[in-house]
């Protein structure tokens, strides 16, 4: 068999000390985006396109900062600013499927900060160890995420 079939939903949950205006800007600014995407300090997260609309398509590099050997493709289904962002995403390496994901975003505003629900869909064609990255991966983004929108700056 060429592939090893794995499938799991993961759902986190964050409370952002920021107004959902300065979340959703992190997220619809492709060069904010991609300073918080990152998991680790080890990791490079580089985007190649970005066109975050309804029906638009991101195409994007990551792994290690020496070598970012995964390629994607983000496509935004859905966007309600300030609300919801829904996509599909792929991710390949050396011309290989490795994983498609569907992943929704939630913000909700409370008060002067934001609840972030993030939930991922995910699709394995190498069991778990793509599922594991995914699982790491998107965690430490949303803590990133969390933490860049926190830092004090213009509201936007």
């Amino acid at each position: 068999m060429d592939h090893e079939i794995g499938h799991r939903t993961f759902v986190f949950e964050r409370r952002c000390k920021a107004p959902v205006s300065r979340v959703f800007a992190a997220l619809a600014d492709p060069v904010i985006r991609a300073s918080w995407s990152a998991p680790s300090d080890g990791a490079a997260f580089v985007y190649d396109e970005a066109d975050f609309r309804s029906g638009g398509e991101d195409r994007f590099r990551c792994g290690s900062k020496h070598n970012p050997q995964y390629t994607g493709r983000t496509t935004y289904i859905s966007i309600v600013p300030g609300e919801l962002v829904i996509s599909s995403e792929i991710v390949e390496a050396g011309g290989r499927t490795l994983m498609s994901s569907l992943i929704t975003m939630e913000l909700e505003a409370d008060g002067d900060a934001t609840n972030v629900k993030l939930t991922v869909q995910v699709t394995s064609l190498f069991g778990d160890r793509m599922l594991v990255g995914t699982e790491i991966g998107n965690n430490a983004a949303l803590d990133n995420l969390v933490e860049h929108c926190s830092l004090p700056g213009p509201a936007a």
